[in-house]
């Protein structure tokens, strides 16, 4: 049934379930606009129509009828991809979690598990849920290793993104120093390429912030971003190879040289690329192709490569078989920075972990 309201100029249309037609005449209709927060019920007689509406409060209709729990048993649903091998996994019996499914449904409304013989699946209106309840997990989670570090301040747990020559060097300094201070603290480093831990590995929340060169990378929406140094990449090779024993190297010299360099669709890649470019040279073919800090090192150890690394690598790798060749060029300047979430509270090792960057980067050659 339609039935018009005119507020105003504009006619609203609404569509209506006839719920009752009672005894004396009075015609009920009924609407459910739980989206909206509320309902309304019309009622019809001799002409004289009376509307009731009422909000039905969230705290009565969801609030108090999902719980920490039943997200839990939908997460290992959709993760295992059956209720059976979650219902293994939980040590909860299957037509436990078969209800709380089907309670999860009947409070919100909707259909959140496709179910076929090969197993489940969720629907758009689970994966939206799931995606939620990751969030509302990871910030329990960050809550309670919070507390645990403001009781112990030796504890907690950080989890760093960075690229390989970070990772080897800058980050890698930190952590020691940091690891020194807190013992009992853990620290989770992933290295990996700038836009995977930006897109990826922080929207997921696999980690708590990103440090990476910012040259070349869009910041996406829902991030914070930190300069904290200026890095530069120089050309570098092994002690034991020709080109570390002289002095003002041309550059043209070196393109057709033996070099390991990092893939050059990446930003790294296309950084090193323009930097030739920039000084009037074609880049250089690489003959090895990695973004792998070990293997450019046992690389440029054989003697016959040379590479184009962060320079704020050197300051941490004394020990290395490493010599920065001197050259005739100019380097593109290539910021450092931390990338967080905005909506999501930084750790108290985090805090302190960033605190160190700023100090650390200071006593950076410049």
């Amino acid at each position: 049934m339609v039935l018009k309201e005119r507020a105003a100029s504009v006619t609203i249309v609404r569509r209506f379930i006839v719920a009752s037609e009672e005894p004396a005449g009075m015609l009920v209709l009924e609407q459910d606009d739980s989206a909206a927060g509320h309902s309304m019920v019309i009622l019809i007689s001799d002409g004289i129509i009376a509307i009731r509406r009422w909000l039905m409060e969230w705290t009565e209709r969801v609030g108090r009828r999902i719980r920490l729990r039943d997200l839990h048993i939908l997460l290992a649903v959709a993760q295992s991809g059956s209720m059976g091998r979650a219902s293994a996994e939980l040590g909860i019996s299957q037509p436990v979690i078969s209800k709380t499914i089907a309670d999860l449904e009947h409070v919100l409304r909707v259909k959140l598990l496709d179910r076929s013989p090969q197993g489940v699946e969720p629907t758009i209106y689970g994966r939206a849920l799931l995606r939620c309840g990751t969030d509302v997990f990871d910030d329990l989670r960050r809550a309670v290793k919070e507390v645990e570090f403001l009781l112990d301040p030796a504890a907690g747990e950080l989890r760093i993104g960075c690229t390989e020559p970070l990772a080897s060097g800058f980050v890698a300094f930190i952590v020691d120093r940091l690891s020194q201070k807190y013992p009992r603290a853990t620290f989770h480093i992933s290295p990996g390429d700038a836009v995977a831990l930006q897109s990826r590995e922080l929207r997921q929340r696999n980690v708590e912030m990103a440090v990476i060169p910012i040259t070349g990378l869009t910041l996406e929406q829902g991030t914070d971003l930190e300069v904290i140094f200026d890095d530069r990449h120089v050309i570098m090779a092994g002690k034991n190879s020709k080109w570390a024993r002289q002095r003002n190297v041309a550059l043209g010299d070196l393109i057709d040289e033996t070099w390991i360099l990092p893939p050059p669709d990446s930003t790294s890649g296309e950084y090193i690329a323009e930097s030739f470019r920039q000084a009037g040279f074609r880049p250089p073919q690489a003959h090895v192709v990695s973004f792998s800090v070990p293997l450019h090192l046992h690389m440029l150890a054989t003697g016959r490569f040379i590479t184009s690394l962060p320079r704020s690598l050197l300051p941490f790798a004394k020990h290395l078989p490493l010599k920065q060749l001197t050259v005739k060029s100019p380097t593109l300047p290539r910021p450092v920075g931390v990338v967080t979430l905005k909506d999501r509270t930084l750790s108290p090792l985090a805090q302190i972990f960033i605190e160190h960057t700023r100090t650390l980067a200071k006593a950076l050659p410049g």
